[in-house]
């Protein structure tokens, strides 16, 4: 994993461009007019400090990411066996990268696969809703005025080290900074809006719950970052700008208005993941309408937890207390709410199911089987021969889709492996549909001649779905490392491949004429090509070995790639000749004669 790809070699350059910039423009000391406040002076500063804000939670969120690599994701897929685990896991891994919507986003794609059940992912959705709260709760400790200390010491672990870690590291530090910087920003620009009697007449509004969440949910749906809301929501607090009562009603929003990403992550992926961001949102908006009517109730409990500060009152005690009290209602509001729901997370998911129903997805026409007729199971010899005629249709498609592959794997981008992936999975439900028809027919009455030739369909028909498998699982994950590390093949070895390929496309069509025709000789030839099948892999392989005392620095890795797609086609050859094995047994067992077999194996 290159580091570049989570800090541009220009953050830094970038950061002190932008802090040059917003000392050159006196943001900080915006001065209030007799004739009213300097509204351009203190939009340039509200929106400079939220773009340095969302850059610097960017940054934070990026180097955190790459600093925990594939534990996140082992995490969140290990430690979720039951709701308490998952809610603890979901808590943890938001803490730690300081973003819900990651831990949101991730969890969608591993239910998307079938890697975690939807309770598991209410239960991780709990507890990053728990862990975003840190969030808050690092935003509202008053160190804007050191805010330039860890964007130094961030930078200069960047520019400074050439160690990876250590500019990871560094890349956290410096967006921690950035939040506090950003946020500094903006409080010097509001400052002035404490006295602008309109401004406080709106802020008065907000206090109002259904204006205050609207304020909320809508701000954050645009920007999407609910850190982001609360940090303008304890700016404002701290100039003494807003009330508790009100930051908390914009809170409750920012914690609806985050669900949209998840929302926006689960378009056009399967109803398990559609379910998952239903689940998201249901659960904050039902924690917000429960809510809703004691907010007032909140706000108390959350001025009782807080610290006071002594010696103060009016304005400069609203603005000393507030954010502390508006950060700690927002961890109450949704500690609370996750100890109401992880209760019923069972009937939850299963309402959410009810809600969000997993429709059957139609097949393509090639996807669905043709010949196979429930009606023939009563007559096994009927039903026996159309299972062989459906195999050689899946084994047809399997051609198409190792020609499809052949290309792509080599050159093709992202989206057409997955078009190869897609595909793949299709084809697996025809293979399905072909083995659960052989299954029923087993239950019959048949013959030990019927007993037989099914089992040699059934092996014929695996054997197919393996080559399938071969090609859009294994040679897929072979071009997507291609496209991850950026390498290409030689127009070279591209061309000793094409050869090769070649021949086990012929053995494997060979296989599937002996399927068809019950070609005894067409099997036969496919046994006898394996000489020649192994001589043109032991060359590849020769080949590479050579190439791999060039200088090129991605060759080790280029070597590794490449031989895997060596073994990788001759395992096709191998499924061919499985194939190709079972008609002949078949064909001399007819006869009563195995020796034509022996002699060809």
């Amino acid at each position: 994993m290159k580091l570049e790809k989570h800090i541009a070699p220009g953050t830094g350059v970038l950061a002190v461009f932008l802090t040059a910039l917003v000392f050159a423009v006196p943001v900080f000391g915006v001065e209030t007019a007799e004739a009213g406040p300097k509204w351009g002076m203190i939009l340039m500063g509200l929106l400079g400090g939220l773009a340095i804000f969302l850059f610097g939670m960017d940054q934070m969120t990026d180097a955190l990411k790459a600093v925990m690599g594939e534990g996140m994701s082992k995490l969140l897929a290990g430690l979720t066996r039951n709701r308490f685990t998952a809610t603890i896991t979901g808590a943890i891994t938001t803490a730690v990268i300081q973003s819900s919507t990651v831990t949101t986003v991730i969890v969608i794609g591993f239910i998307s696969v079938g890697l975690m059940t939807l309770q598991q992912v209410i239960g991780v959705i709990l507890g990053a809703n728990i862990g975003s709260t840190i969030t808050a709760q690092i935003i509202a400790f008053n160190v804007t005025q050191y805010a330039l200390l860890p964007v130094a010491v961030g930078f200069g672990m960047q520019f400074v080290s050439k160690n990876e870690k250590i500019r990871l590291y560094g890349g956290i530090i410096m967006g921690l900074g950035l939040v506090f910087f950003g946020m500094g920003i903006m409080s010097s620009a509001a400052n002035p809006l404490r006295s602008y009697e309109p401004f406080v007449e709106v802020m008065r509004e907000m206090s109002n719950p259904i204006l205050g969440i609207t304020a909320g949910l809508v701000f954050t749906g645009l920007i999407q970052s609910s850190a982001a809301t609360i940090g303008i929501v304890i700016v404002l607090a701290s100039q003494g700008a807003i009330t508790l009562g009100a930051g908390i009603a914009i809170v409750l929003g920012a914690n609806v208005g985050t669900c949209l990403t998840a929302l926006l992550a689960a378009m056009g992926k399967p109803a398990p993941a559609r379910q998952a961001a239903a689940a998201h949102i249901l659960f904050n908006v039902i924690g917000v309408i429960i809510w809703l009517p004691f907010i007032g109730q909140l706000a108390s409990l959350a001025e009782a937890v807080s610290p006071v500060s002594a010696g103060l009152s009016g304005t400069e005690r609203l603005a000393a207390d507030t954010p502390r009290q508006i950060a700690n209602a927002h961890t109450l509001f949704n500690v609370a709410n996750t100890i109401l729901f992880i209760g019923v997370i069972g009937p939850f998911a299963r309402f959410i199911q009810w809600l969000v129903p997993e429709k059957p997805e139609p097949l393509p026409e090639y996807a669905q089987p043709v010949y196979l007729d429930d009606s023939l199971l009563q007559t096994p010899a009927l039903a026996i021969e159309r299972i062989r005629l459906e195999a050689v249709r899946l084994g047809g498609y399997v051609d198409e889709l190792m020609e499809m592959a052949r290309p792509v794997v080599l050159y093709g981008g992202a989206a057409d492996l997955e078009r190869v992936v897609s595909r793949g999975k299709e084809l697996r439900r025809l293979h399905d549909a072909i083995t659960d028809y052989a299954r029923r027919l087993f239950s019959s009455e048949l013959t030990l001649d019927e007993t037989r030739r099914l089992e040699a369909l059934i092996i014929v028909t695996v054997n197919l779905d393996h080559v399938a498998e071969t090609i859009a699982v294994n040679m897929v994950s072979l071009g997507r490392e291609r496209l991850e590390r950026r390498f290409a093949i030689s127009g070279e070895t591209a061309g000793r491949f094409q050869p090769y390929a070649s021949g086990v496309r012929e053995a494997y069509l060979l296989a599937l004429k002996a399927l068809d025709s019950k070609d005894a000789e067409a099997a036969a030839a496919v046994i006898e090509m394996k000489a020649d099948i192994d001589r043109m892999s032991e060359e590849i392989v020769e080949h590479l070995s050579a190439r791999l005392l060039s200088d090129d620095p991605d060759r080790a890795v280029l070597y590794r790639v490449e031989s895997r797609l060596v073994e990788l086609i001759q395992r096709i050859y191998y499924f061919s000749h499985m194939i190709a094995g079972e008609i002949l047994k078949e064909s001399e067992a007819r006869k009563g004669d195995g020796e034509a077999y022996r002699k060809a194996s």
